[in-house]
């Protein structure tokens, strides 16, 4: 999006605005694409050609953004433009981060497909959640930092994160579990589950698997009907052979955490091996990492499969142990 002067943006950002119409119901839902903000794109320009009056124009068009981008990466939310500016550059100047971002653009050159796909899913959450607001979304390169960063109306995703598992950069920092989620395909499911989770974050207790556990399935589930296009094994990030592993041996993992008192007792280190990408050897040789999401999505299917309730109540449901036992989760 080039910004030449305020009012062009202000033009600009009432094409752009997602079109809605009414669901069955009559309820306002989002129809069509959901287009996205190229902020990647112009900031790009900027690197390349630093003069003051881009700056100001990018400044005027993603003013909320810049400092969205301003936390997250150098953890200050009181930094003067100008001072913002200059970090920013000199952040992206290094070498091998200019290069990733060069890659990066090449990448998403056209990201129509990832507009489209955004529209049919926040489509499924308004028709599901109808107080449910559509972000804002941008494009930004975070030098392989968070995939996503969310704030109140707006949504960024990280396009450097997703680049393929084969890209060779990666290979430096992230393990085999997590490369396979580091694909375009994984785009669109992580915008909807950053947002899903910025409008119902966890309010359990994060030291106790089985609240933590439910609440991950619930995401899962509600977002594995708003990404068709997954199959089980990749929404979990699997490989084939790992689902199968959890197919096969889902007995076995809700034993082993009964038997060594892992759901209800508080241990935010042992929840925390249960969420990890990593192998879960600590479970068994050959198990895959989340296990705690893997036995949270099927425990609230089961619910969810018995109580048909609805998924504004799912979400709004704070009783752990209730939707257990309504469950009758029994592997």
């Amino acid at each position: 999006m080039k910004l030449f002067r305020t009012l062009l943006f202000i033009l600009l950002l009432a094409a752009s605005a997602p079109q809605t119409g009414c669901d069955p119901n009559g309820r306002n839902v989002t129809a069509g694409p959901v287009p996205v903000r190229r902020f990647d794109r112009d900031f790009y320009r900027l690197l390349r050609t630093d003069t003051p009056a881009l700056q100001q124009e990018i400044a005027a068009g993603y003013a909320p953004l810049l400092k969205v981008i301003g936390k997250s990466l150098f953890r200050t939310d009181n930094m003067q433009t100008s001072a913002l500016f200059e970090r920013l550059l000199n952040y992206y100047a290094e070498p091998a981060l200019n290069r990733l971002y060069r890659d990066a653009l090449i990448q998403y050159e056209d990201v129509e497909t990832v507009e489209n796909e955004l529209g049919n899913g926040f489509r499924f959450l308004q028709s599901r959640f109808p107080e449910m607001q559509i972000p804002a979304v941008y494009l930004h390169v975070s030098g392989l930092q968070q995939n996503v960063i969310v704030a109140d109306s707006l949504l960024s995703l990280s396009i450097d994160k997703y680049l393929g598992a084969d890209y060779p950069l990666y290979r430096d920092f992230f393990h085999a579990g997590r490369l396979r989620r580091m694909e375009r395909a994984y785009v669109v499911p992580d915008c909807l589950t950053a947002w899903l989770l910025s409008e119902y974050p966890f309010r359990g207790d994060g030291r106790i698997l089985l609240e933590r556990m439910i609440y991950e399935g619930k995401i899962k589930y509600i977002l594995y009907q708003a990404c068709p296009q997954l199959i089980p094994e990749m929404w979990m990030g699997y490989t084939p052979a790992e689902y199968q592993w959890c197919r096969q041996n889902e007995k076995a993992v809700w034993r082993l955490m009964i038997e060594r008192k892992h759901l209800y007792t508080p241990d935010a280190a042992t929840v925390g091996r249960y969420f990890s990408d990593a192998p879960s050897t600590f479970v068994a040789d050959g198990a895959p990492g989340n296990l705690g999401v893997w036995i949270g999505w099927q425990i609230v299917t089961k619910y969810m499969d018995r109580t048909h309730v609805s998924l504004e109540n799912l979400m709004n449901d704070g009783d752990y142990r209730e939707i257990l036992r309504k469950s009758k989760y029994k592997p």
